[in-house]
């Protein structure tokens, strides 16, 4: 049994994800009655669910508490990507929705409770800010958790002594390598969770609303391999593509199929350490961009809500869309790191195009027929840019201390 646990932890995890995929695939569409093998796929992702929000505010907390000078700079540069890559998103999937006016076909009105403006997003987001931190990670709430990691972060550098700095290390060096034993579960995971959609929706969905999905995916696409590899190109100066393929096989493929963000945070932790990246940085980075890093979600809310004025027959002009796409970056930075997080969004972006909350709602509903495709390759992107962003900010600063870079 050792020997077989060896060989396992020893063959590459892309390889043992693959072959997880392959599975879950036979299964959902010739063994759908195997019901018990969708439990893989969800203890996994509870798992991930479980450990994530302690991990985030242990490593914050250890971080700052112990971070050395001139790191702020590399956060204030960390953000800046961020928010540009959520806003150009908008900004491709506007050009996108134009050059083919998809359409719609809505099915029945559902009911959902969907904020009704940018400033009820903002009013949760500070609510979120200052819940009880308990509270905070009980819910998994990383808007809070990272509120009171930075707050206790900052305390603890300021006024706790060597000694109780060192204890926080070594416990988040524990949590690290609990999450490192998670991780080995994903093959299992990702097999019930690939087994539990094919044998849900089959491969219907890739022909049902066909159009719709088309946009959405090809707008993530352009995004995914054109505009945010350019951003990292223009900073550092060099071909990104090695940098932005290697966290797509490391990191947006388990996004995938967990379809959190949130869930995700562990495995892109990992993927920095392997980046050599500065733990101080990625360790509040990471977390911060699966709260605001939301490309998949900007290109969501803007190609639906657009979908749905167009189907309406409304006329969208070119300055209510350019401010459709910062109401996008702004109600993308809300979105919460959970499968389906941007779909609430779609009615306050409607409401801006004049498209009324009964057909904004029926539109969510088409959401989450699709949403086994598109909120999977949503998650995908926001993740793997959580850690290409991090890691070219660092980047930036090695080159300009004249380090070489690992690609």
């Amino acid at each position: 049994m050792k020997k077989g646990f060896g060989f396992y932890t020893k063959t590459p995890l892309i390889l043992r994800i693959f072959i997880g995929l392959v599975i879950g695939v036979v299964i959902g569409l010739w063994i759908p009655q195997a019901s018990f093998v969708t439990i893989f796929g969800t203890v996994f992702v509870g798992a991930l669910k479980a450990i994530a929000p302690i991990l985030v505010f242990v490593l914050v907390i250890s971080s700052l508490s112990s971070a050395g000078s001139g790191i702020g700079k590399r956060f204030r540069t960390v953000i800046f990507f961020y928010i540009l890559s959520t806003f150009l998103a908008a900004v491709v999937a506007v050009i996108g929705s134009y050059l083919t006016k998809a359409t719609i076909p809505l099915a029945q009105a559902v009911e959902q409770s969907a904020p009704t403006g940018l400033g009820e997003v903002f009013s949760t987001l500070l609510l979120n800010m200052v819940m009880n931190p308990v509270s905070a990670l009980i819910n998994a709430n990383y808007v809070g958790i990272l509120t009171w990691a930075v707050v206790l972060g900052l305390a603890l550098r300021v006024g706790a002594g060597e000694k109780t700095k060192e204890v926080l290390s070594d416990i988040s060096n524990a949590v690290s390598k609990a999450v490192a034993w998670v991780i080995q579960l994903a093959p299992f995971g990702i097999m019930g969770l690939v087994a539990a959609s094919v044998g849900e929706y089959g491969l219907e969905i890739f022909t049902d609303y066909g159009k719709l999905l088309a946009v959405l995916v090809g707008c993530m696409l352009v995004v995914a391999f054109v505009v945010d590899p350019l951003i990292v190109a223009i900073a550092l100066k060099r071909n990104p593509y090695p940098l932005v393929f290697r966290c797509f096989k490391e990191s947006g493929i388990t996004a995938f199929f967990t379809r959190s963000s949130a869930a995700n945070i562990p495995v892109n932790m990992s993927l920095c350490e392997k980046l050599g990246l500065d733990r101080e940085h990625y360790s509040v980075s990471i977390p911060l961009g699966a709260t605001i890093n939301m490309d998949g979600a900007a290109i969501t809310i803007t190609v639906m809500s657009l979908a749905a004025a167009f189907s309406q027959g409304i006329e969208v002009n070119i300055v209510l869309a350019i401010l459709l796409s910062f109401v996008a970056t702004l109600g993308a930075c809300g979105a919460s790191g959970v499968a389906g997080g941007s779909l609430l969004l779609i009615p306050m972006a409607c409401s801006l195009l004049g498209v009324g909350n009964d057909i904004a709602m029926q539109v969510v509903a088409v959401g989450f027929i699709i949403g086994v495709v598109q909120d999977s390759l949503e998650t995908a992107i926001n993740s793997s840019g959580d850690v290409i962003f991090c890691a070219t900010a660092e980047y930036r600063e090695w080159l300009k201390e004249g380090k070489k870079l690992p690609f």
